[in-house]
């Protein structure tokens, strides 16, 4: 015997968003227990991090049954999360908070994200997104213009730089390919001499130009990396020097990445010089802007960015210097038809005829089918914020990081890498006032005194290594962070390398 439709309908209704009476409230009641959670077990917490073990925290969510035969009550199910996750989580708009770039959401970005979730739209074909691929194709226009380019050109909501990097060097061998092998890399495969195919990028690009290049069937050493200058820009005498060698081999670069906004240093590549040799050489510029893209927005930094337009294609971030909960990105294209290079068509989703009759698919631009509205988020963040806003708190974390090399570069017991920061990193470490200067000593101490932060809750700082030296980094994206906690900071670097310097002469003394 088939249950009826009508008790299917009346059993399930609370558990859907939909029209009814009894769906409304659940949904009332599940997003203020969630809100006043989130208040108490996150958004009030007095540390970055609890500073539980990672055993411990193991411990506590073994308690947890990941699919009991019935259902438990949702109020306690969210109070349990909030007391176990929420409360071990990283506090992200905590100033203490400076590992990465990984920043602080916006309010408006949060509203937002209820009407993604709540209203579940795919961003693939029209039929899934109606108005939300008109309201994201506006958003792309909006960007494209706002990076220098013309009406030509076209682009899409990616997951972040990683997407967006690939897709531009994936456009980029396979425009290549076409051109100088006269051949179809999506229809054919890889040509017999694709092993002669090279990317160049300084040493400090982010590590997804080689994860692109080992995915895209190329190989990781199909990557050559520049030297960086005093400054940490890629170094345009050893690009030269390693064109010439390239050429000299029989090779064929084919595309070139410029930074703009190191995940380290926050250096910011010679656009205009890498376009140039990019123009001459016939390769593909990509300028992976995912860090430092933001700052055409500043009135007093977006010079830094000048000649951005002349790249091919062009990644920005938004979970960074705009603010947004993760994930949201972008990836701008130059010239729109270069999205022809990937483009597929599917019957039962975007068919060819949807074209003629100007139906938007945005799948046909995304290696993602299934794709959230997260257009939406930065729209209504820059409604609420404005430009002027928003430039105000990037300016703020720029002087504060100025500021606060100033501290560092004052300090006898600490030493800075860049001198000069261009965006808002710090790169330092430790060295003691009266350490022997052995390097693989203070590199452990170093990531000990990370370590010992950390574990302690009171300070989330990255480590990074350069030319095999330890040092700590501030990535100082939050604008609620001032002067006064990054002294606290550093405060706390220094008495936690005092005292294991102190550990380790009393420990050589007992040997």
């Amino acid at each position: 015997m088939f249950p009826s439709k009508e008790k299917t309908e009346k059993s399930a209704e609370h558990l859907f968003l939909n029209n009814s009476q009894k769906s409304w409230l659940a949904y009332q009641h599940g997003m203020t227990q969630t809100h006043q959670t989130i208040y108490e077990q996150f958004a009030n917490l007095s540390l970055p991090y609890s500073g539980i073990s990672i055993h411990d925290l193991k411990e506590q969510l073994d308690l947890f049954s990941i699919c009991p035969e019935e259902g438990r009550d949702l109020s306690q199910i969210i109070i349990s999360v909030g007391e176990t996750i929420l409360k071990n989580s990283i506090a992200v708009h905590h100033p203490n908070c400076c590992a990465h770039l990984h920043c602080p959401p916006l309010i408006p970005a949060l509203a937002a994200e209820a009407m993604i979730s709540a209203s579940n739209q795919s961003m693939d074909s029209w039929d899934q997104s109606s108005a939300a691929t008109l309201m994201e194709e506006k958003l792309i226009s909006w960007l494209c213009h706002l990076f220098g380019y013309q009406d030509d050109a076209d682009g899409v909501f990616t997951s972040g730089g990683t997407q967006s990097n690939f897709m531009g060097l994936l456009l980029a061998r396979d425009q290549y390919i076409k051109e100088h092998f006269n051949w179809n890399v999506k229809k054919q495969g890889l040509p017999s001499n694709f092993h002669q195919l090279r990317i160049l990028c300084s040493t400090s690009a982010h590590f997804t130009v080689k994860q692109s290049a080992a995915l895209l069937g190329l190989g990781e050493n199909a990557v050559v990396t520049i030297e960086t200058d005093e400054q940490m820009r890629m170094c345009l005498d050893d690009l030269d020097k390693k064109l010439d060698i390239l050429y000299s081999q029989g090779l064929a670069p084919f595309a070139l990445v410029a930074t703009a906004g190191s995940t380290d240093f926050g250096a910011i590549d010679p656009i205009l010089a890498c376009s140039k040799r990019a123009k001459h050489y016939r390769m593909w510029l990509h300028v992976d802007a995912a860090y430092g893209g933001a700052l055409l927005l500043s009135d007093q930094y977006k010079h830094l960015l000048t000649n951005i337009e002349l790249a091919d294609s062009i990644t920005v971030d938004f979970h960074k210097l705009f603010y947004q909960p993760i994930s949201c990105g972008a990836f701008l294209l130059k010239r729109a038809k270069y999205f022809n290079l990937m483009k597929s068509n599917a019957d039962y989703l975007n068919p060819e005829e949807h074209e003629h009759q100007g139906i938007p698919d945005l799948v046909a631009k995304s290696i993602q089918t299934t794709r959230r509205f997260d257009a939406l988020k930065l729209w209504i963040s820059l409604q609420a914020i404005g430009r002027k806003k928003f430039a105000e708190l990037l300016d703020y974390t720029i002087e504060l990081a100025k500021n606060t090399s100033k501290l560092i570069l004052h300090d006898p017991s600490l030493e800075l890498l860049n001198k000069n920061p261009t965006l808002n990193a710090i790169v330092f470490r430790y060295t003691g006032k009266s350490m022997v200067n052995q390097l693989e000593t203070l590199n452990r101490l170093n990531i000990k005194i990370r370590q010992n932060l950390v574990n302690s809750g009171k300070v989330i700082l990255a480590q990074t290594k350069c030319n095999g030296i330890a040092y700590l980094k501030l990535t100082m994206l939050n604008p609620l962070m001032t002067i006064g906690d990054v002294t606290f900071i550093l405060n706390e670097v220094k008495q936690i390398g005092e005292l294991l310097q102190s550990r380790k002469r009393e420990d050589d003394k007992n040997v």
